[in-house]
């Protein structure tokens, strides 16, 4: 019998590499994808995976990903870019960049996918909390995940009735390499595997089993708080 497959976009690194790390352990036949093949390659080979270079904002790149995929039965996206500044500061095309980015490459992989995914299958998005609380100097990054968490309660309920799952998942900060350490904000991070640990635990779930968002952020006091980073002092 044939291990089902997953779909991690953005895994060649970050959350995305760390999400397809756990669905390699929890026996999936995983397809890696992002636009770096160099990067993507090295990847595949550390934790096992197959992969395909492609941008996911190219409808056509995309369905060859699925295509190699073939019927996926849980896909991660996990692809973005964190980008922008105050809007004084901030060209329309920039926007437009970040947007194409963060949530114009999510409903091309949700298009995709769908047409693919069968009763039992799952659509996990990975998200931000900046899409719950627009940042400031931030403001096409916290649009996108705004219009991402949008996307997720639309599709989950036009597919609820195929027994797909739609999930989203919201992290605070975390350590990867988008994150400016000087950056003069104070932050608490997360780490990429605590993310990766929550999509464990959505795929550990039975399919009846209805999770719309997991919000995590890490602990800023007390014996489990990381050092906080980023803080000029």
């Amino acid at each position: 019998m044939s291990a089902p497959v997953a779909v991690v976009t953005g895994g060649s690194g970050g959350i995305g590499k760390a999400c397809a790390a756990v669905l390699v352990d929890r026996g999936y036949d995983v397809v890696l994808t992002a636009r770096g093949a160099d990067r993507l390659a090295k990847a595949a080979e550390q934790l096992g995976a197959r992969y395909v270079a492609a941008d996911c904002t190219r409808t056509d790149e995309v369905e060859r990903v699925m295509d190699e995929a073939g019927q996926p039965t849980v896909v991660v996206h996990a692809s973005g870019i964190l980008a922008g500044t105050f809007v004084s500061d901030q060209s329309a095309e920039e926007f437009d960049q970040v947007l194409e980015a963060n949530l114009r490459s999510a409903y091309v992989v949700t298009k995709a996918a769908l047409s693919r995914m069968t009763a039992g299958s799952r659509l996990i998005y990975i998200s931000s909390t900046a899409g719950r609380k627009g940042m400031k100097g931030l403001t096409a990054y916290s649009a996108s995940k705004a219009g991402l968490g949008a996307l997720a309660q639309s599709v989950a309920a036009e597919v609820e009735r195929d027994g797909i799952n739609v999930h989203l998942v919201t992290p605070a900060p975390v350590r990867t390499d988008m994150i400016d350490p000087e950056s003069g904000l104070e932050m608490w991070l997360l780490e990429p595997e605590d993310v990766a640990s929550a999509v464990g635990w959505l795929d550990s779930l039975h399919p009846r089993v209805v999770v719309r968002e997991i919000i995590l952020r890490a602990a800023t006091k007390g014996p489990f708080a990381p050092d906080s980073v980023g803080l000029r002092r």
